[in-house]
């Protein structure tokens, strides 16, 4: 009885797998192809999974494959499904084998860009078994994936509250304001103060970012509001606007520190600063494979080495 409960859970399993490489590629050839199948028996997987939920999930015509509502729920399900049946099938592997196997790890965009990529290449020079793929996303989205389970960890800044989810701070954040080295506030030598930075243009990141909630905390912290904003979706860009003197901008020091030793940018001497903010792990499931207790490890080291 229970192999063959088994059965029709692989089962399920596959007909799922079909159905979202089909929506994922909108086109029932391409997800043919990549799934090394036939057309005929991809459009078979997704008739028969449509009697099993008793429902049509896709319309289709010559030109288009795209779900209906009923499609979307069971999208949104079925990514959800997936991920959990391959945790449980790397959680029953890691019981009698080394660390391997993949881990999908999301990371806001100060963490993801400047400090990720250090941690991943020793993850792979030492455990070159673990396959890690990574997802840059501000902090909101990468909340909202790890909640789904299409992410095993995020790595955020900032602050949240989700009764939920598994969060640990591993390392502090020191936060700086920045202008271009021809800015005349760079002359002064006493320290300014943050009511002096009223009129200037405030170059920050979009609402979501976990840059950005640094920035609207410290300002409420001050009881200050900038005059004028101007929003990017981009850390890089922010930075290269600060160098051509569009404005000002707070930003983690992890960020700009290319930038100060070639004299790109240049930090402004203001009271209360560094901001100071974390960096956090947060999870949903409470288990763990070998990869990612070994990715947790490394981070930790690598962040532990950084602070000394």
């Amino acid at each position: 009885m229970q192999s063959k409960k088994w059965v029709k859970v692989r089962t399920l399993d596959l007909h799922l797998h079909v159905f979202t490489k089909v929506v994922e590629k909108a086109n029932f050839s391409k997800a043919a192809d990549e799934l090394h199948m036939t057309q005929p028996a991809v459009s078979q997987y997704i008739r028969t999974l449509e009697q099993s939920v008793g429902t049509r999930l896709l319309e289709r015509s010559n030109k288009y494959v795209r779900l209906n509502k009923a499609g979307e729920i069971v999208y949104h399900h079925a990514k959800e499904i997936l991920a959990l049946y391959a945790k449980m099938q790397y959680l029953v592997d890691d019981l009698t084998n080394h660390a391997s196997g993949a881990i999908s790890i999301g990371a806001s965009y100060t963490f993801g860009e400047y400090i990720l990529p250090h941690i991943i290449a020793r993850l792979k020079k030492q455990y070159p078994l673990i396959s890690p793929s990574i997802t840059i996303h501000n902090t909101k989205e990468i909340i909202d994936m790890v909640n789904t389970y299409q992410l095993d960890i995020g790595i955020i800044e900032g602050f949240f509250e989700d009764k939920q989810m598994n969060a640990e701070i591993v390392s502090e954040d020191q936060m700086v304001i920045v202008a271009s080295p021809k800015h005349p506030f760079l002359t002064k030598s006493e320290e300014l103060r943050i009511k002096d930075l009223e009129d200037e243009t405030w170059i920050l990141r979009e609402e979501g970012s976990g840059t950005r909630q640094a920035a609207d905390h410290f300002f409420q912290l001050h009881e200050f509001t900038p005059k004028h904003i101007m929003e990017f979706g981009s850390t890089q860009v922010i930075k290269e606007s600060v160098e051509a003197g569009l404005g000002i901008s707070l930003l983690s020091r992890w960020t700009i520190e290319k930038e100060l030793t070639n004299g790109y940018i240049a930090m402004l001497k203001v009271q209360g600063l560094p901001f100071k903010r974390n960096f956090s792990l947060v999870s949903r499931s409470a288990f763990q494979t070998k990869a990612l207790k070994t990715f947790i490890e490394t981070l930790k080291g690598y962040m532990k080495e950084q602070a000394m």
